[in-house]
């Protein structure tokens, strides 16, 4: 992730009037005039037209539901999709998309080249305040994660990837940003095997 965005500490909890949500409008402004000094900004146009990113995220986490190899590498970058996938083999996930608390927007805009000067590619930050609910099954059927009664608030900081130089390429989610100040996830909840009567090594063939 190029130049990776800050986000401000109690985001989707401070209010306006408060003297750090003061301080949190300002630092929001010096990164969007930040962005918008960008080539990216005015190249592509997508202000305004953050509806996709929301779209992408739930479509992709329907594929990651349903392991659809083929349609996760068309919605996520190759530095994302072993973070997605990892460890999940043998679970079953539960995910569904909610609703929206906030309209999704673009916070962060940066454009360089790789490689070459020619190489270009664009990341946008998305911000995503959403209601989502998550469950995770590990291979015997058992809840090892979430719930699938009760809705959890989610605020998430989503990068989106694209290749400027191919004229059809697509924005594809390229990885999160989790703040330092973000509360921890909830333990796993792992399967232990209940242990049995011990046994002699030497009637072990009894």
């Amino acid at each position: 992730i190029m130049d990776p965005y800050v986000p401000p500490e109690g985001d989707a909890r401070l209010t306006s009037l408060s003297k750090d949500g003061v301080k949190q409008q300002v630092q929001k402004l010096r990164q969007t005039a930040a962005s918008q000094l960008s080539d990216l900004w005015g190249k592509q146009g997508f202000v305004g037209g953050t509806t996709f990113f929301p779209r992408a995220e739930v479509t992709g986490g329907c594929f990651l539901c349903s392991f659809n190899k083929q349609k996760l590498h068309s919605l996520v970058t190759e530095r994302c999709y072993p973070d997605m996938v990892r460890g999940n083999r043998y679970r079953t996930i539960r995910w569904r998309f909610v609703e929206s608390l906030e309209p999704p927007r673009v916070v962060h805009a940066r454009c360089d080249s790789i490689m070459n000067r020619g190489n270009l590619y664009g990341q946008v930050t998305v911000r995503m305040h959403s209601r989502q609910i998550l469950a995770i099954y590990d291979r015997f059927g058992r809840l090892m994660c979430g719930g699938e009664e009760i809705p959890k608030d989610v605020l998430e900081y989503v990068v989106f990837e694209r290749y400027l130089v191919n004229p059809y390429g697509t924005w594809r989610m390229h990885g999160k940003i989790v703040p330092e100040w973000a509360p921890p996830k909830d333990p796993i909840v792992k399967t232990v095997m209940i242990p049995g009567p011990s046994l002699d090594p030497s009637r072990e063939h009894e």
